[in-house]
């Protein structure tokens, strides 16, 4: 029994979309599900990007690797195909995945071009509903789908623009996609980090060092949080203790969402 709870999530077979680096929080999670016993599969953007998913994966001695772009419907359907044809089901879906055009997120919010509105909501929301219905088909026993989410989507934070809006978008479909799936015993949860210094965040949001200068400052704890930190709680969410818990945004950041002004 002892050897049981020490891997909460043995023969659990997760997917996880989105890792980019080392430094992703995706990365975080996946060694945290891996630690605990889980199965792994990832996927990739691009030869690019393959070159750096497929080490960290096999590295953690991932078992499908496959290619797909959330833009992409076909795409999407395929890697959960090839999920179907090696394990015959899902138990955790991870979507770490947004994206917006790196001219919207500095100037203002209402210079924002229809097209960047339209691709960054696409990728960085409609992508999980466009997942979670594929992964509704095989988590038969039900199952956990978790996201990534940031505070800008409830406060105006400075050149987060349009991905504040994005975010928020995607916490209002958790809500929505937790109520569709329940009945299945799906759950779905939102996971709001603090700032953390992921290649994406330091490239793409203006001031983003501030961000974390602040954030260390504000927070009650005064202290940042790290894509580990993230990584123990996805972990926690998709074990049997969290069951009876869904359509939740849990906050990892060191308190700092409680502060005011």
């Amino acid at each position: 029994m002892a050897a049981l709870s020490d891997k909460p999530l043995a023969g659990k077979r997760a997917l996880i979309l989105g890792l980019a680096n080392d430094r992703s929080i995706a990365w975080g999670i996946a060694q945290a599900l891996h630690a605990q016993g889980a199965r792994l599969a990832f996927n990739f953007l691009g030869d690019a990007l393959e070159k750096r998913v497929r080490p960290l994966a096999e590295s953690l001695n991932a078992e499908i690797i496959a290619p797909c772009d959330v833009a992409k419907d076909e795409q999407i359907t395929s890697i959960f195909n090839e999920v179907n044809q090696k394990w015959g089901g899902l138990d955790i879906l991870i979507h770490s995945v947004a994206f917006a055009n790196k001219d919207d997120l500095h100037g203002r919010f209402v210079d924002t071009s229809r097209e960047g509105f339209r691709l960054a909501l696409d990728i960085s929301a409609y992508s999980l509903v466009a997942t979670a219905r594929e992964a509704e088909k095989l988590m038969t026993n039900g199952g956990t789908v978790l996201t990534l989410t940031y505070y800008g989507s409830e406060k105006v934070m400075p050149g987060y623009n349009i991905m504040g809006v994005a975010k928020a978008a995607l916490e209002a479909s958790v809500r929505y996609l937790a109520n569709d799936l329940g009945p299945k015993k799906i759950r779905v949860h939102g996971i709001s980090a603090g700032p953390i210094k992921t290649l994406a965040a330091a490239g793409g949001v203006a001031n983003f060092r501030d961000y974390l200068s602040s954030s260390e400052q504000k927070a009650p704890m005064r202290e940042n949080v790290s894509p580990e930190d993230v990584g123990a709680l996805a972990a926690f969410m998709c074990q049997d203790g969290a069951k009876h818990m869904t359509g939740n945004i849990l906050y990892v950041d060191s308190g700092l969402n409680i502060m005011g002004a």
